[in-house]
């Protein structure tokens, strides 16, 4: 695996850079790192959103589109769900997204 660099944003303003794994789930290394706002009450298994995340507009290409599943589980955040909104859970790590910028969503 190698090491990987990821950045949050946590509500309050605090921008937190993290070392990750490849292979790894944003919300994993999101928790293990004790981000703030990345709950992962359901452990990662997409069926809450408590590790909801705007991804940086830089990187929307590279993250990709939510599938239907994940997609209507946003739908449970929708007051403060964007276009950027993505569930970490659903987010594997690669070496493409080296560098990657999130901001972590208030929790509903």
């Amino acid at each position: 695996m190698s090491a990987l660099e990821v950045t949050f944003v946590e509500e309050d303003g605090t921008v937190r850079t993290v070392a990750a794994d490849a292979g790894q789930t944003l919300m994993e290394a999101g928790k293990g790192n004790g981000v703030v706002g990345i709950l992962a009450d359901c452990g990662g298994s997409c069926a809450c959103a408590t590790c909801h995340v705007y991804v940086d507009a830089d990187w929307l290409e590279a993250v990709g589109a939510p599938d239907d599943v994940e997609a209507e589980m946003l739908d449970m955040v929708s007051d403060v769900r964007r276009d950027t909104s993505r569930l970490a859970c659903q987010i594997r790590l690669t070496d493409r997204l080296n560098g990657l910028r999130v901001a972590v969503a208030p929790y509903a």
